[in-house]
Parts: C-alpha cells; sequence; structure tokens
C-alpha cells in the first residue's frame, strides 16, 4: 500500500544527459546528490565516505578538487566507488581538464571565477574527450564582475543572464551534455532564479539552496525552496547543503521527494507529536524505530500514532500500523487490518520484526 499525494506534479519535460551511469532530466528519477568533506587527497578516506552516502542512497557524488594532487586522487577514487564522481572545479581552468582526464564522470564549474572564454574552452574539449559532462554552477555570491555592474546586486535576471551566457558559449562549442544550476543562499532569490531559467532553457536543473546552514534550519530552508520548485515541476537532481554530516545531506534530500510522493527510499514514518492521551511513549518509540529502522531501504509506510483519535485512519492508508489503546492495549495493523495486540514493552522488537519481514517480502 503507498499513500497517493492529492495532487500529482507534472514535471518539465527536459533534455536528458547521462553522468556516468545516471541519466539526469527527462524522464530520469530525481536523482539525489551529496559533496565528501575529506580532504580528497586522502583517498582511503574519501573512498570510505562517498561508500557511506552509497549506502544512504547517493545517486551522484561531487568530489572537490582545489589542487593538482586531488585531481591525481582521482584516478584511484573512481575506481573504488560506484556513484559517479562530480569534480568540483573553482579558479582553475586546468584542474577541470586534469579531472577530466582522471575519470571523473562530470565537471562543475562556476563561470565566475573559471576564467577567460578561451579557458573555459579548453575545458570543453577535455570533457568532449574525456565523455564528461558539465554543471554550469551559477553562484550569487560568485557572478562575473560585468553582471553585478550591471544589475549592482545578485539577484534573479543576473543569475540567469549568466547561465544564459554560458550555455551559448558550450552550445557554440558544439556542447550540450550540460546541466544548470542557479543557487542562492536566499530562499526566495534561488526560486525565482530557477523560475525564470525553466521557462527560457530545457536543460536539466540541478537544485539547491546554497549554504543553507545546520542540519535543522539548513533542512527548512532547503524544503522550502527545493519543495516549492518539485511542486512546480521544476528540477532534476537535488542537493541538500547543510553544515552536517554529508549523510544528512542524503537523508534530508529523500525526505523532501518522499514528502511530494515523487520518490521513495526506506521507512516513511508517520506518526503523531503525542499528548496527554498517548498510551504508550510515542516520541522515544520513534526515536527507537528511526535508528533500528535505518537499514531498511524498501520504501515501506508506517505510522506510529498514540491513540485511537487517528490512530486506526493512519493506520488504513499504511503497510504497517500501531495505534495506542488504553491499559498496555496497543494495536498492530497490516495492509490497514487489525492485526494484533501488543504490549508497550513489545512495541519496538514487533514492529520491527513486521516491517523487516514486510522489506524481505518486496525483495
Amino acid at each position: 500500500m503507498q499513500i497517493r499525494p492529492h495532487r500529482i506534479i507534472k514535471r518539465k519535460n527536459t533534455k536528458k544527459i547521462k553522468v556516468g551511469k545516471v541519466s539526469v532530466g527527462g524522464d530520469s528519477k530525481i536523482s539525489v546528490q551529496s559533496m565528501t568533506n575529506t580532504l580528497t587527497t586522502d583517498v582511503k578516506s574519501t573512498i570510505g565516505q562517498i561508500k557511506q552516502l552509497e549506502e544512504a542512497g547517493a545517486d551522484i557524488v561531487r568530489v572537490s578538487c582545489p589542487d593538482e594532487n586531488s585531481t591525481k586522487s582521482l584516478k584511484e577514487i573512481v575506481k573504488n566507488v560506484e556513484a559517479p564522481i562530480v569534480a568540483d572545479i573553482h579558479f582553475h581552468y586546468k584542474r577541470a581538464i586534469e579531472a577530466a582526464q582522471m575519470g571523473a564522470s562530470c565537471l562543475r564549474i562556476n563561470p565566475g571565477n573559471i576564467g577567460s572564454k578561451e579557458r573555459v574552452l579548453e575545458v570543453v574539449k577535455a570533457a568532449k574527450d574525456n565523455n564528461c559532462s558539465i554543471r554550469i554552477g551559477v553562484n550569487a555570491g560568485s557572478l562575473e564582475k560585468t553582471l553585478l555592474e550591471k544589475y549592482k546586486e545578485p539577484c534573479p535576471e543576473a543569475l540567469v543572464e549568466s547561465a544564459k551566457n554560458n550555455i551559448k558559449l558550450l552550445e557554440d562549442n558544439d556542447f550540450f551534455n550540460l546541466k544548470i544550476s542557479v543557487k542562492s543562499s536566499d530562499i526566495f532569490l534561488t526560486v525565482k532564479a530557477y523560475q525564470k531559467l525553466s521557462n527560457e532553457c530545457d536543460y536539466p536543473l540541478h537544485l539547491g539552496v546554497t549554504e543553507a546552514g545546520g542540519l535543522f534550519s539548513g533542512s527548512i530552508k532547503s524544503s522550502i525552496g527545493i519543495g516549492q520548485l518539485l511542486m512546480e515541476g521544476i528540477g532534476d537532481t537535488i542537493r541538500v547543503s547543510l553544515s552536517s554530516d554529508p549523510i544528512d545531506e542524503i537523508k534530508a534530500g529523500y525526505e523532501i521527494l518522499k514528502s511530494l510522493g515523487i520518490r521513495s527510499r526506506g521507512v516513511n514514518i508517520i506518526s503523531c507529536p503525542s499528548c496527554a492521551r498517548q498510551a504508550f511513549p510515542v516520541i522515544e518509540t520513534v526515536k527507537k524505530l528511526e535508528k533500528k529502522l535505518s537499514h531498511i531501504k524498501k520504501p515501506i509506510n508506517l505510522s506510529i500514532i498514540g491513540c485511537v483519535v487517528n490512530g486506526p485512519g493512519e493506520a488504513s492508508q499504511t503497510e504497517i500500523g500501531l495505534t495506542g489503546g488504553g491499559k498496555d492495549n496497543n494495536l498492530l495493523y497490516l495492509s490497514g487490518l487489525p492485526h494484533t495486540k501488543v504490549a508497550n514493552s513489545e512495541i519496538i522488537n514487533k514492529v520491527v520484526q513486521l516491517v523487516e519481514d514486510k522489506a524481505k517480502e518486496l525483495d
């Protein structure tokens, strides 16, 4: 049983490109990305973190390449991971060329700081020669000086003009394997820039609110910005930028997609905030279940409701449901139907068992 959203999101049909083995755009699933925060030259740690991100569900992983030793490290990193690697390039165009040669699947370049058109064209040649895609990464914090002089400050028009100028530069050199982002730390600026760009081009868009902040505040800002755009059918791949463990970015990304009924991974816990009517400690129960069920990858809906006010109704819409009852007399539901009674002390073990059994059934 799957929860059906009341509104079906009609996604804009963009061009489809390849980032390594992952398709982005068109009818491809919306991919979830993150970025390593290890020293790229520490190859062992970087590979380890990428593998952790893959386990969490990362489709694509970005790696910073600030110097030649970092780009050289990509060769070993790429050989030992499954996810396509995006080389994050700033300031020095030669790093992009080296990254393409070392096996990166995509080059992320910022037009505001990569250098002259001639240098960008050298990067394009390297991308062509090594079957690399390119992300044009426009950022409000590093716009070209000419655009800042023209518009006086970062604004949607400036971000979109930067993107379109660089799209034309790549297209004029017969390069079309590209995606675009127009990010800002300001939600309103970000959303308006993406809306405007979506109306003016059909390349796949990489969504994100850049430098969103810590885990709590950053997740909220990203959910508002990314979520609004996704609801409008805009966006083909996402990254939630958090000052936190990169795995949290993947988790937050999937929660955004899951909440919109776009893509599900893992257990979706529907739970009440708890009140005086609760028949068992809802908050602690949910915390324990989140931890014990974090290994489940199959999409399963689980409702944990502390009393009978909303419990039966929520349970009727989920594969597994728990409704609190009086006198240590809680009721478990399977596929919306009453299944068995369970005491408070048995809730965790019983629910975990049922979810794991359901996951095996779905394999």
